[in-house]
Protein backbone atom coordinates (compact mmCIF):
# COMPACT_ATOMS: atom_id res chain seq x y z
CA UNK A 1 0.00 0.00 0.00
CA UNK A 2 1.38 3.50 -1.08
CA UNK A 3 1.64 5.72 2.09
CA UNK A 4 -0.21 9.17 1.92
CA UNK A 5 1.22 12.14 0.31
CA UNK A 6 1.33 13.87 3.09
CA UNK A 7 3.44 10.73 5.13
CA UNK A 8 5.64 10.46 2.02
CA UNK A 9 6.76 14.29 1.81
CA UNK A 10 7.87 14.52 5.79
CA UNK A 11 9.47 11.86 5.22
CA UNK A 12 12.01 12.59 2.77
CA UNK A 13 12.27 16.57 3.75
CA UNK A 14 15.20 17.49 5.50
CA UNK A 15 15.45 19.81 8.37
CA UNK A 16 16.03 23.54 6.78
CA UNK A 17 19.85 25.25 7.94
CA UNK A 18 21.73 28.22 6.97
CA UNK A 19 24.02 26.37 4.57
CA UNK A 20 21.27 25.00 2.63
CA UNK A 21 20.24 28.34 2.23
CA UNK A 22 23.43 29.49 0.79
CA UNK A 23 23.54 26.36 -1.77
CA UNK A 24 20.26 27.57 -3.01
CA UNK A 25 21.41 31.02 -3.70
CA UNK A 26 24.09 29.80 -5.36
CA UNK A 27 22.34 27.39 -7.64
CA UNK A 28 19.74 30.25 -8.26
CA UNK A 29 16.48 28.41 -6.63
CA UNK A 30 14.31 30.89 -4.84
CA UNK A 31 13.84 31.10 -1.20
CA UNK A 32 9.88 30.93 0.22
CA UNK A 33 10.04 32.73 4.07
CA UNK A 34 6.12 33.29 5.35
CA UNK A 35 5.58 35.54 8.41
CA UNK A 36 3.38 33.20 10.51
CA UNK A 37 2.15 33.71 13.86
CA UNK A 38 -0.33 30.90 15.07
CA UNK A 39 -0.36 26.96 14.64
CA UNK A 40 -2.45 25.38 12.12
CA UNK A 41 -0.54 27.46 9.50
CA UNK A 42 3.14 26.62 10.45
CA UNK A 43 1.51 22.95 10.73
CA UNK A 44 0.60 23.86 6.96
CA UNK A 45 3.80 25.76 5.83
CA UNK A 46 5.84 23.42 7.40
CA UNK A 47 4.43 20.11 5.52
CA UNK A 48 4.59 21.58 2.18
CA UNK A 49 8.00 22.79 2.37
CA UNK A 50 8.14 26.69 2.98
CA UNK A 51 12.20 27.37 3.85
CA UNK A 52 11.72 29.45 6.75
CA UNK A 53 8.94 30.38 9.60
CA UNK A 54 9.22 33.76 10.48
CA UNK A 55 7.30 34.33 14.11
CA UNK A 56 6.43 38.11 12.64
CA UNK A 57 5.11 40.74 15.05
CA UNK A 58 2.28 41.90 12.55
CA UNK A 59 0.96 38.72 13.58
CA UNK A 60 0.27 41.19 16.52
CA UNK A 61 -1.76 43.10 14.63
CA UNK A 62 -3.75 40.48 13.00
CA UNK A 63 -4.28 38.19 16.08
CA UNK A 64 -4.33 40.81 18.67
CA UNK A 65 -5.63 44.05 16.70
CA UNK A 66 -2.53 46.54 17.46
CA UNK A 67 -2.55 49.70 15.48
CA UNK A 68 1.14 49.27 14.57
CA UNK A 69 4.08 46.51 15.31
CA UNK A 70 5.21 48.69 17.82
CA UNK A 71 2.66 48.16 20.49
CA UNK A 72 3.55 44.29 20.08
CA UNK A 73 4.71 43.48 23.15
CA UNK A 74 7.41 40.81 23.87
CA UNK A 75 5.34 38.46 25.57
CA UNK A 76 2.65 38.44 22.70
CA UNK A 77 5.69 37.74 20.03
CA UNK A 78 6.73 35.29 22.79
CA UNK A 79 3.00 33.77 22.85
CA UNK A 80 3.04 33.47 19.04
CA UNK A 81 6.63 31.87 18.86
CA UNK A 82 5.54 28.96 20.99
CA UNK A 83 2.84 28.08 18.68
CA UNK A 84 5.26 27.91 15.83
CA UNK A 85 7.70 25.64 17.46
CA UNK A 86 4.78 23.26 18.03
CA UNK A 87 3.32 23.68 14.67
CA UNK A 88 6.67 22.76 12.92
CA UNK A 89 9.75 20.42 12.29
CA UNK A 90 11.38 21.50 9.70
CA UNK A 91 11.38 24.90 8.33
CA UNK A 92 14.24 27.37 10.04
CA UNK A 93 12.18 29.30 12.29
CA UNK A 94 12.88 32.81 12.91
CA UNK A 95 11.64 35.43 15.75
CA UNK A 96 11.33 38.83 14.56
CA UNK A 97 12.46 40.55 17.68
CA UNK A 98 9.90 43.63 18.53
CA UNK A 99 10.53 46.78 19.10
CA UNK A 100 12.52 48.06 22.15
CA UNK A 101 14.21 44.02 22.66
CA UNK A 102 17.26 44.32 21.13
CA UNK A 103 17.36 48.26 20.76
CA UNK A 104 18.81 49.68 24.13
CA UNK A 105 21.96 47.80 24.49
CA UNK A 106 24.19 44.63 23.14
CA UNK A 107 23.62 42.95 26.40
CA UNK A 108 19.41 43.77 26.28
CA UNK A 109 19.81 42.57 22.58
CA UNK A 110 21.64 38.99 23.84
CA UNK A 111 19.45 38.45 26.54
CA UNK A 112 16.05 38.38 24.50
CA UNK A 113 17.25 36.77 21.55
CA UNK A 114 18.34 34.06 23.96
CA UNK A 115 14.89 33.71 25.50
CA UNK A 116 13.50 33.08 22.32
CA UNK A 117 15.91 29.94 21.23
CA UNK A 118 15.15 28.79 25.00
CA UNK A 119 11.66 29.46 25.22
CA UNK A 120 10.65 29.11 22.18
CA UNK A 121 12.76 26.99 20.23
CA UNK A 122 13.82 29.66 17.96
CA UNK A 123 16.38 28.95 15.42
CA UNK A 124 17.24 32.11 14.08
CA UNK A 125 16.40 36.09 14.62
CA UNK A 126 15.28 38.82 12.03
CA UNK A 127 15.94 42.42 13.68
CA UNK A 128 14.74 45.20 11.20
CA UNK A 129 16.69 48.59 11.72
CA UNK A 130 19.88 50.70 9.88
CA UNK A 131 23.62 50.63 10.47
CA UNK A 132 23.35 52.47 13.75
CA UNK A 133 22.11 48.76 15.25
CA UNK A 134 24.45 46.74 14.23
CA UNK A 135 26.76 46.83 17.16
CA UNK A 136 23.93 45.05 19.18
CA UNK A 137 23.14 42.66 16.00
CA UNK A 138 26.40 41.82 16.15
CA UNK A 139 26.42 41.18 19.87
CA UNK A 140 23.84 38.76 19.23
CA UNK A 141 25.63 36.69 16.38
CA UNK A 142 28.37 36.73 18.05
CA UNK A 143 26.75 34.77 21.32
CA UNK A 144 25.95 32.47 18.90
CA UNK A 145 22.15 32.74 16.98
CA UNK A 146 22.06 34.34 13.46
CA UNK A 147 20.39 37.02 12.52
CA UNK A 148 18.51 37.98 9.19
CA UNK A 149 18.80 42.19 9.04
CA UNK A 150 15.71 43.37 7.57
CA UNK A 151 16.19 46.73 6.11
CA UNK A 152 13.75 49.41 3.60
CA UNK A 153 10.56 50.13 5.41
CA UNK A 154 11.20 49.36 9.14
CA UNK A 155 7.33 49.66 10.90
CA UNK A 156 9.20 50.04 13.76
CA UNK A 157 10.67 53.62 12.58
CA UNK A 158 7.68 54.81 10.40
CA UNK A 159 7.62 58.18 12.06
CA UNK A 160 10.95 58.76 10.95
CA UNK A 161 10.67 57.71 7.74
CA UNK A 162 7.42 59.59 6.92
CA UNK A 163 5.10 56.44 6.87
CA UNK A 164 5.01 53.38 4.43
CA UNK A 165 6.68 54.68 1.69
CA UNK A 166 8.62 52.81 -0.59
CA UNK A 167 12.51 53.27 0.10
CA UNK A 168 15.30 54.03 -2.31
CA UNK A 169 13.56 55.61 -5.01
CA UNK A 170 16.85 58.34 -5.18
CA UNK A 171 20.53 57.94 -5.20
CA UNK A 172 21.27 59.37 -2.23
CA UNK A 173 18.33 56.88 -0.41
CA UNK A 174 19.67 53.63 -2.39
CA UNK A 175 22.95 54.83 -1.22
CA UNK A 176 21.85 54.75 2.13
CA UNK A 177 20.21 51.24 2.45
CA UNK A 178 23.24 49.85 0.37
CA UNK A 179 25.53 51.28 3.59
CA UNK A 180 22.59 49.96 6.47
CA UNK A 181 22.59 46.00 4.20
CA UNK A 182 26.84 46.11 4.57
CA UNK A 183 26.71 47.19 8.15
CA UNK A 184 24.15 44.02 8.58
CA UNK A 185 26.65 41.72 6.57
CA UNK A 186 29.79 42.75 8.09
CA UNK A 187 28.16 42.28 11.70
CA UNK A 188 27.55 38.82 10.69
CA UNK A 189 24.06 38.55 9.57
CA UNK A 190 23.45 35.57 6.91
CA UNK A 191 20.61 37.21 5.26
CA UNK A 192 19.33 40.65 4.20
CA UNK A 193 15.57 41.67 3.39
CA UNK A 194 14.57 44.21 2.26
CA UNK A 195 10.83 45.63 2.68
CA UNK A 196 8.97 47.87 -0.52
CA UNK A 197 12.62 48.78 -1.37
CA UNK A 198 13.11 49.56 -5.05
CA UNK A 199 13.34 46.78 -7.37
CA UNK A 200 17.27 48.02 -8.52
CA UNK A 201 18.41 48.40 -4.46
CA UNK A 202 17.04 44.59 -3.98
CA UNK A 203 18.51 43.53 -7.57
CA UNK A 204 21.94 45.07 -6.36
CA UNK A 205 22.34 43.79 -3.07
CA UNK A 206 21.45 40.55 -4.76
CA UNK A 207 24.29 40.90 -7.12
CA UNK A 208 26.90 42.35 -4.50
CA UNK A 209 26.13 40.82 -0.65
CA UNK A 210 27.49 37.28 0.03
CA UNK A 211 24.41 36.12 1.90
CA UNK A 212 20.76 35.59 0.34
CA UNK A 213 18.75 38.78 -0.23
CA UNK A 214 15.11 38.13 0.35
CA UNK A 215 12.62 40.35 -0.96
CA UNK A 216 9.08 41.81 0.72
CA UNK A 217 7.53 44.11 -1.64
CA UNK A 218 10.78 44.73 -3.15
CA UNK A 219 11.11 42.64 -6.69
CA UNK A 220 12.00 39.10 -8.14
CA UNK A 221 15.56 39.62 -8.33
CA UNK A 222 16.46 38.37 -4.67
CA UNK A 223 17.21 35.18 -3.68
CA UNK A 224 13.89 34.68 -2.62
CA UNK A 225 10.43 36.24 -1.43
CA UNK A 226 9.09 36.77 1.98
CA UNK A 227 5.30 37.70 2.33
CA UNK A 228 3.09 38.09 5.68
CA UNK A 229 0.39 34.51 5.19
CA UNK A 230 -2.75 36.64 6.63
CA UNK A 231 -1.91 39.15 3.08
CA UNK A 232 -2.81 36.02 1.05
CA UNK A 233 -5.91 35.76 2.69
CA UNK A 234 -7.07 38.86 2.81
CA UNK A 235 -7.29 38.79 6.59
CA UNK A 236 -5.90 42.11 7.18
CA UNK A 237 -8.85 44.22 5.94
CA UNK A 238 -7.36 47.48 6.91
CA UNK A 239 -4.59 47.71 4.26
CA UNK A 240 -3.77 45.89 1.40
CA UNK A 241 -0.54 46.89 0.62
CA UNK A 242 0.41 47.28 -3.24
CA UNK A 243 3.37 43.86 -2.98
CA UNK A 244 0.62 41.74 -1.76
CA UNK A 245 -1.45 39.38 -3.80
CA UNK A 246 -4.64 38.27 -2.43
CA UNK A 247 -4.51 34.64 -3.57
CA UNK A 248 -8.40 33.77 -1.86
CA UNK A 249 -10.52 36.57 0.04
CA UNK A 250 -11.71 34.53 3.03
CA UNK A 251 -13.86 37.31 4.41
CA UNK A 252 -16.45 36.73 1.98
CA UNK A 253 -16.48 32.85 3.39
CA UNK A 254 -16.28 34.09 6.86
CA UNK A 255 -19.31 36.62 6.35
CA UNK A 256 -21.41 33.74 4.88
CA UNK A 257 -20.59 31.14 7.44
CA UNK A 258 -21.33 32.96 10.12
CA UNK A 259 -24.16 34.20 8.96
CA UNK A 260 -25.79 30.72 7.90
CA UNK A 261 -24.30 29.45 11.51
CA UNK A 262 -26.71 32.36 13.18
CA UNK A 263 -29.36 32.00 10.85
CA UNK A 264 -29.68 28.49 11.59
CA UNK A 265 -29.33 28.77 15.33
CA UNK A 266 -32.42 31.51 15.25
CA UNK A 267 -34.07 29.31 13.10
CA UNK A 268 -33.59 25.80 15.34
CA UNK A 269 -32.35 24.15 12.70
CA UNK A 270 -28.66 23.93 14.31
CA UNK A 271 -27.84 21.72 16.11
CA UNK A 272 -29.98 18.94 14.15
CA UNK A 273 -30.05 15.03 15.30
CA UNK A 274 -27.22 14.27 13.38
CA UNK A 275 -24.82 16.64 16.01
CA UNK A 276 -26.85 15.28 18.83
CA UNK A 277 -26.50 13.22 21.63
CA UNK A 278 -30.05 10.79 22.86
CA UNK A 279 -30.45 8.50 25.48
CA UNK A 280 -31.29 5.00 24.67
CA UNK A 281 -35.54 4.68 25.16
CA UNK A 282 -35.68 2.47 28.48
CA UNK A 283 -32.85 4.64 30.15
CA UNK A 284 -35.44 7.83 29.08
CA UNK A 285 -38.12 6.23 30.50
CA UNK A 286 -36.57 5.44 33.63
CA UNK A 287 -35.51 8.68 34.32
CA UNK A 288 -38.65 10.15 33.40
CA UNK A 289 -40.41 7.85 35.77
CA UNK A 290 -37.90 8.94 38.93
CA UNK A 291 -38.31 12.66 37.95
CA UNK A 292 -41.85 12.79 37.49
CA UNK A 293 -41.39 14.36 34.43
CA UNK A 294 -42.57 14.98 30.79
CA UNK A 295 -40.24 16.69 28.53
CA UNK A 296 -41.98 19.38 26.45
CA UNK A 297 -42.11 18.59 22.57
Amino acid sequence: MNKPAEAATQTKRKKVTIPMLVDKMKKGEMITQMAVYEYRHAVVCDRLGMDILCVSDSGGMILFGHESTTSVTFDEVMFMAKAIQRGSKYGLRMVDMPYWSFHVSPEQAVENAGRFCAEAGAEVMKCEGNQHHAKNIEAIVKAGIPVQGHIGITPMRMPQLGGFRAQGKTADDAKRLIDDAWAFVDAGCFSIMTEVCSNEVNQYLAETLPVPVISLGSGSKGHGVHIIASDLFHLYEEHVPRHSKIYTDLIPILEDVYTRYMDEVRNRVYPGPEHTVFMKDEELEKLKKELNWTPKS
